[in-house]
């Protein structure tokens, strides 16, 4: 049933989501990489050190499965310093397809930091939109089977597209042994309509698509080796729509800050090996996730590639414009 209906079934689940009853579901991606993007889950961590960064990546899903997921993210953050106070400031940008439906988040972010118990805490705001299309009139429906019906009415069988406002919120906490961030996205959990014309009268169908919201819970150390150069960079993600819960470890060695290498687990889904190298402003990282859940016997894996830059500002007053690159974690 999978190797011969994996396309039709990817396409009908799609399309379910977005019964006028009001579906409810998530639009926030999945990164192996996460530690690489935190301002994507958190808007506290925007502006975190006194650098510009800017990550750009992509990731492949489920290779081998015709229409699975492929997302692309771009996040940029830098500090500010503003009436002798520290604030971030950020942009992202996420785009992603998934059978006939597609969706992108815009947002803009900033934060306030203080100090605090020999570290610096960051309360954040993100703002902007998101938009869902659905390619309704590429949908196949077989009607000689007892699985399918040719005429779903709760099926869009046009093109139909939305656009809702969209809320995140975040803290997040940088010490010189840790760092650790809590935050939710879509916020005021969006409803988005999305109007389709059918039928020989013009009757106008309504559809609806609801975000929910998500929980994330994020930490991690540097842990250098004594009388090497050597550290070890472990890290944790966690997230939650309060129905759905699951969590992903990944443990790194990053030798000179330069090479790394490491492991990473997402409970009941992945285990993934990642490499990366660090030289001057640039950085490159590769991750590849091996499935350990019912998909692998269709999915060879998944890919995922993120490239960046960093450059060092001096916020001092004096400006003595020099510049250095280092990576934030």
């Amino acid at each position: 049933m999978i190797g011969k209906y994996k396309y039709i079934l990817l396409t009908f689940a799609i399309a379910m989501l977005l019964i006028p009853q009001c579906a409810i579901a998530q639009s926030d991606a999945q990164f192996s990489q996460y530690f690489e993007v935190p301002a994507y889950y958190n808007a506290g961590a925007t502006g975190m050190s006194d650098f510009i960064r800017i990550r750009g990546g992509s990731r492949i899903q489920w290779v081998g499965i015709p229409k699975a997921p492929r997302t692309f993210l771009a996040v940029a953050d830098m500090p500010l310093k503003l009436l002798g106070k520290r604030f971030g400031v950020g942009l992202i940008m996420q785009q992603e397809s998934l059978g006939l439906y597609k969706n992108m988040s815009l947002g803009a972010q900033m934060s306030y930091k203080i100090k605090l118990l020999g570290g610096t805490l960051s309360a954040g705001l993100q703002f902007g939109f998101v938009d869902e299309s659905f390619k309704g009139s590429d949908v196949y429906l077989p009607d000689d089977d007892d699985y399918h019906e040719g005429n779903d009415d709760a099926i869009p069988t046009t093109d139909i597209r939305g656009t809702a406002f969209d809320l995140g919120l975040g803290v997040f906490y940088t010490h010189k042994y840790f760092w650790a961030g809590a935050s939710v996205t879509h916020l005021t959990s969006p409803t988005i309509a999305m109007n389709a014309e059918s039928g020989e009268g013009g009757e106008e169908k309504n559809y609806e698509f609801q975000i929910g919201r998500v929980l994330y819970f994020m930490a991690g150390s540097n842990i250098p080796l004594k009388n090497t150069l050597f550290e070890i960079i472990p890290s944790v993600l966690v997230k939650s729509d309060l129905t759905f819960t699951t969590a992903e470890i990944t443990g790194r060695v990053r030798y000179n800050k330069f090479l790394s290498a490491g492991l990473g687990y997402r409970y009941n889904d992945a285990v993934t090996i990642m490499v990366g190298a660090e030289y001057k402003n640039f950085f490159l990282g590769y991750s590849y996730d091996y499935h350990t859940s019912e998909i692998s016997k269709a999915s060879s894996g998944s890919h995922e590639i993120f490239a960046g830059y960093s450059l060092k500002l001096d916020l001092s007053e004096k400006n003595k414009n020099k510049h250095k690159s280092i990576r934030i974690m």
